[in-house]
């Protein structure tokens, strides 16, 4: 599935840190553009499959951002619950191995299933046969990951106590939030297929969207997405 080699690599940057310390400065940016400008990042891609022969990543810096980003996310969520020590840290556990790494396994292996078995283009097109890497379609999930967590664990625990209220106003922002978060993930996962050359239709990878407004749409009827989810995550709001 290319997974190894691409695994292989950044296991081996990680054992050499700090001797050679992984680029926080470029991670920093396309984490930053990803929220702002996630074209940018996605351009590229096609340089560092010519320089580096691999369409993933081969430095852990954004790996070692998004899990610190998410363990202080925890942390402020734990803080904010009342969860003690132990609590805290199953909030951080939970984030970063369930919401970020097991659904991300999943939803990567998911998008490379589909992206090579349905949205190749034909052979014809391109002189080598090329496939989507899994490593890839894991940082694709790891891009659009980034932008959803920064707006569902730190824009939604600011707001919290607004985003709750029984009112209309307030269901509306709330759940326009989740539409956002949610709408972004699968915009930054668009994009990071219809980077690939060899792919075609991606735009069917859009659909979700659509699921996801019309969820929306019937949500404002009544359904507050934060009291709910909170209510699932922590047990009360």
């Amino acid at each position: 599935m290319s997974l190894l080699p691409t695994t292989s690599r950044v296991l081996h940057n990680l054992a050499r840190f700090p001797s050679q310390m992984p680029d926080f400065e470029l991670a920093t940016w396309q984490l930053f553009n990803l929220c702002v400008a996630p074209r940018k990042v996605y351009r590229q891609v096609y340089y560092h499959k010519q320089t580096k022969n691999t369409w993933a990543r081969d430095d852990p810096a954004v790996l070692m951002i998004l899990t610190s980003t998410l363990c202080l996310a925890g942390i402020l969520w734990g803080f904010d619950y009342s969860l003690g020590p132990l609590g805290t840290l199953r909030t951080v556990l939970v984030m970063v191995l369930r919401d970020c790494l097991l659904l991300g396994i999943v939803s990567a292996t998911a998008l490379w299933f589909i992206s090579n078995s349905l949205l190749q283009a034909p052979a014809s097109i391109h002189t080598t046969d090329q496939r989507v890497e899994w490593a890839y379609a894991l940082d694709v999930h790891t891009n659009g990951f980034f932008p959803a967590m920064l707006e569902l664990y730190f824009v939604q625990l600011l707001f919290k106590p607004v985003l709750v209220r029984h009112n209309w106003i307030c269901l509306l922002l709330g759940n326009g939030l989740y539409l956002v978060a949610f709408g972004q993930y699968w915009y930054v996962t668009y994009l990071g297929y219809n980077a690939l050359p060899f792919l075609q239709r991606t735009e069917l990878l859009l659909f979700p969207v659509l699921v996801l407004v019309a969820f929306f749409m019937v949500s404002l009827l009544g359904f507050n997405c934060p009291r709910h989810f909170l209510s699932l995550y922590f047990g009360s709001i």
